[in-house]
C-alpha cells in the first residue's frame, strides 16, 4: 500500500481523468475491473468524480459533456507543477499548441490543458487542496505512465524544456524506449517511446493501472463491457495487458514484478 497526501513534486505524474459517455455504465465498469468507489464533487462541480481506493484519490470521472460532441473518450495524464504559469510559457517556446488557458478549479489548484509539440494531449496540475492521486503502485491504482510519441528525440527535448526531465535510454533493436525521471527525484516516474506499426491512435499519454492478476482483471473487463483486443505480455517488470473501456478508452493493466521499490515514491 502506498498514499500520498502531499503535492506532487514538479514534473510527476499526479492525476489522471476522463470524461466518458455515460457516468453509470462506466462507474460500473471501473468498480468491477479495479474495485473503484466513487465521490461525487456535486452540480457545482458538474458532478465530477473522484474514485477512490480504500477512501484515497485514484482518478477523476467526469459525465458527458453535451458540448464536447462525440469525441473519444481518452484518459489524461497530468503533470504536476508549481506554476501553471511557468510550465504555459515553456511549453508555447517549446512548440505547445495551447487547449485551455490556466485556470482556478476553486480550491483545489489550477489546471492547463496542452497538445504537446509532436501531438499528445497532456495536463498540468499546481494543486492545493487536491493534491492528486493520493493512492499509487498498488492494486486499483496508477503505478505506470507512457508517453507514445512518433518522434522520440523531439519529445525528450520537449518535456526537458518544460519540465526538466532527465532520461535512461532502455532502447532495444527497432524500439527507442527511455524512462524519464523529474528534477530532484532518484527514481524514474514514467517512460516514453516509439509508436510501433500499425497504432492508430496517434501520439498519447497512457495510464497503467495495477492489479492483483492480469489475467482474471483481463476477464474482468471482457465480462463488464470492455475489450482486450491481445492478450497480456510478460515483460522485465511484471505481465501487462492492455484493454479498452466502454468508451473505447485505452488503458493497461500490470501486475509489477517483485521489486525492493521501483518506483521511489511515498
Amino acid at each position: 500500500m502506498a498514499t500520498h497526501t502531499q503535492r506532487w513534486p514538479a514534473g510527476t505524474p499526479c492525476w489522471v481523468e476522463i470524461t466518458v459517455g455515460d457516468l453509470a455504465r462506466s462507474q460500473e465498469f471501473y468498480a468491477a475491473v479495479l474495485g473503484w468507489e466513487f465521490e461525487d464533487s456535486g452540480p457545482d462541480y458538474g458532478h465530477y468524480n473522484n474514485a477512490l481506493v480504500g477512501g484515497r484519490r485514484v482518478a477523476g470521472m467526469s459525465p458527458p459533456v453535451e458540448e464536447a460532441g462525440d469525441g473519444s473518450a481518452v484518459w489524461t495524464t497530468y503533470l504536476a507543477t508549481d506554476s501553471v504559469e511557468a510550465t504555459a510559457e515553456a511549453a508555447a517556446s517549446a512548440g505547445a499548441q495551447c487547449v485551455m488557458e490556466p485556470m482556478d478549479i476553486a480550491a483545489f489548484g489550477r489546471i492547463g490543458l496542452w497538445v504537446d509539440s509532436r501531438g499528445a494531449p497532456f495536463g498540468a496540475w499546481e494543486s492545493r487542496d487536491h493534491t492528486g492521486y493520493e493512492a499509487h503502485d498498488e492494486p486499483g491504482a496508477v503505478c505506470w505512465v507512457d508517453l507514445v510519441t512518433s518522434d522520440l528525440p523531439t519529445s525528450k527535448a520537449f518535456y526537458r524544456t518544460v519540465f526538466g526531465f532527465t532520461y535512461d535510454d532502455l532502447s532495444v533493436e527497432g524500439i527507442g524506449y527511455a524512462t524519464f525521471t523529474p528534477p530532484g527525484s532518484q527514481w524514474p516516474a514514467g517512460g516514453m517511446g516509439d509508436q510501433q506499426d500499425g497504432d492508430v491512435l496517434g501520439p498519447r499519454w497512457c495510464v497503467t493501472f495495477e492489479v492483483d492478476d492480469v489475467d482474471t482483471a483481463r476477464q474482468r473487463v471482457l465480462d463488464h463491457g470492455g475489450s482486450a483486443p491481445h492478450p497480456p505480455l510478460d515483460v522485465e517488470f511484471g505481465r501487462i495487458v492492455t484493454v479498452q473501456g466502454p468508451d473505447g478508452e485505452e488503458f493497461s493493466l500490470m501486475k509489477p514484478a517483485p521489486t525492493d521499490d521501483f518506483s521511489g515514491r511515498d
